[in-house]
């Protein structure tokens, strides 16, 4: 699967003259201050494996929380900022871990085959993801998981048999934690769609424009949804995957490559199927605590992903991934209520 794959900005004041005032001046005594809010990124360290690491947004305060041997990826801090959820390589299986926030007291949930894209339920008790089998494509031949990570007991979240007829991968369930979004095959092409959370009342919720490229000669895909802390909009990845370049082919073709990476987009839909627009280029998407999209996307110059958020402003960078370093996702810890 695709894309599973700092800077502090120096402010210098200059020739600023300070008067002491006097008696009959105002002196102000307070100043409002932005909080940089926190989060947990999978980037490579200096040997080249994926770690796990807390730092501000602005890539201030780092601190390397794991010390895993392959590789850690695909954090997801629980709805209650108290847990960490995250995919590691351990011998032949992508295994799913949880910790304390801080990476410690961490232990495997479950050890064997693929596992990914873990995710939360929001009693910040039950999660969900996505079991899968080796290929180009770990969305095709895929299920959906729900587990208690008290007890460990674990279920496909989706029971229906003609459901499993299709792949169900990359879950993320709603902010009322009565819907889940999620990617299916059973409309033809991979999509978004949304159901409650035993899979009935499912439907697609996101429409492209084309179901073809015609250029290129491959289906518009979507995948990696992502709903935004109120629930009223989901964002997801569109475009041409990557399975149809050079890399996986085996057959060079830089300009057919150049074609594909240039439909990789971020949209976001209305809950209600109503409303959509795209976001930018990019894959990835996520959403701060406060609302914005993030999306992702690779920086020749940076050697590495460049993340970018969605404000009020415009669109900025996150500078949370050093240069020159490959990175495996981030989560945000959860906002002041």
């Amino acid at each position: 699967m695709k894309r599973i794959i700092n800077r502090l900005p120096r402010i210098v004041a200059i020739g600023i003259l300070f008067v002491a005032p006097t008696l009959a001046e105002k002196i102000p005594t307070t100043r409002t201050v932005t909080k940089l809010r926190e989060l947990i990124v999978s980037h490579t360290d200096e040997k080249g494996i994926l770690q796990l690491y807390r730092m501000k947004e602005d890539g201030s305060g780092s601190q390397q929380i794991t010390n895993s041997k392959r590789g850690c990826q695909m954090p997801s801090c629980s709805p209650d900022g108290k847990k960490l959820l995250y995919v590691e390589r351990i011998g032949h299986a992508l295994s799913l871990c949880i910790a304390d926030i801080d990476g410690k007291n961490a232990r495997v949930l479950i050890d064997e085959g693929v596992n990914l894209i873990p995710s939360w339920v929001p009693d910040s008790l039950h999660i969900v993801w996505m079991k899968t089998q080796p290929g180009r494509d770990p969305s095709q031949k895929s299920q959906i998981h729900l587990m208690n990570t008290e007890t460990s007991e674990s279920r496909r979240l989706f029971t229906n048999l003609e459901q499993l007829k299709f792949s169900n991968s990359m879950p993320v369930v709603s902010p009322k934690g009565d819907q889940v979004a999620f990617v299916s095959d059973r409309s033809g092409h991979m999509r978004i769609w949304i159901s409650s959370l035993d899979g009935s009342n499912a439907k697609l919720i996101s429409t492209p424009k084309v179901d073809l490229h015609e250029v290129i000669k491959a289906p518009i895909e979507q995948k990696v949804p992502a709903w935004s802390p109120d629930g009223k909009w989901i964002a997801h990845w569109e475009g041409v995957e990557m399975i149809h370049m050079s890399k996986f082919t085996g057959i060079p073709n830089p300009k057919r490559d150049q074609l594909i990476s240039k439909t990789f987009h971020v949209w976001m839909v209305s809950s209600d199927g109503k409303n959509r627009r795209k976001v930018g280029r990019g894959d990835d998407p996520s959403w701060s605590p406060d609302g914005f999209v993030t999306r992702a996307f690779p920086d020749p110059k940076k050697g590495g992903p460049k993340i970018m958020i969605e404000s009020k402003s415009g669109a900025k960078e996150l500078p949370i991934v050093p240069n020159r370093r490959s990175w495996g996702r981030f989560t945000w810890l959860p906002g002041p209520d």
